[in-house]
């Protein structure tokens, strides 16, 4: 290659990379772009909790048929379970209040806040989670797991820990 050309190549090289990287002063220029407003609370989707029945007995279970679990180790409405956890075992949030279904008392559904900002729905003070293992509706393949140091278990419409099976 020639040396003119080498230098030509050379300084288009160096006026793209300088234009790819930008200035690093202010502009004055603004963009037209504004996202959108989110719904206003009223018309945010709530979580519905309902109520299921297996060998079990009743219990506690997601608007698609899935079962919530109570932690032992929470105490009170404060989530203790969060990172690797809370993956395993992913809690029941809402964007609106909850809505009772089935065999659930709405007295008895509320919401408390997690250390995310998120609100995760409880149930007698309890907050709800779902187990990951659990693939489908009914399911219960969590049911007195000793994951993260405490057993999980299935809640009923009265708010206690079904500890069985």
């Amino acid at each position: 290659m020639t040396r003119p050309l080498r230098l030509a190549v050379l300084a288009l090289a160096s006026a793209l990379v300088l234009a790819a990287c930008g200035s690093s002063g202010s502009s004055s220029t603004s963009s037209s772009y504004t996202p959108p407003a989110a719904p206003p609370a009223a018309r945010r989707p709530a979580s519905v909790v309902g109520t299921k029945t297996s060998s079990l007995g009743t219990f506690l279970v997601d608007a698609k048929g899935r079962a919530l679990y109570l932690w032992d180790a929470d105490h009170g409405s404060m989530s203790t379970c969060s990172g690797a956890c809370a993956q395993a075992w992913p809690p029941l949030t809402a964007t609106g209040t909850p809505k009772a279904s089935g065999q659930v008392k709405s007295s008895l559904l509320g919401t408390t806040m997690r250390s995310d900002g998120s609100h995760e729905v409880t149930y007698a003070g309890h907050p709800l989670y779902y187990f990951a293992g659990d693939s489908a509706p009914k399911q219960t393949n969590g049911q007195g797991s000793d994951s993260f140091g405490s057993p999980w278990w299935v809640v009923s419409p009265a708010g206690q820990a079904i500890q069985k099976g």
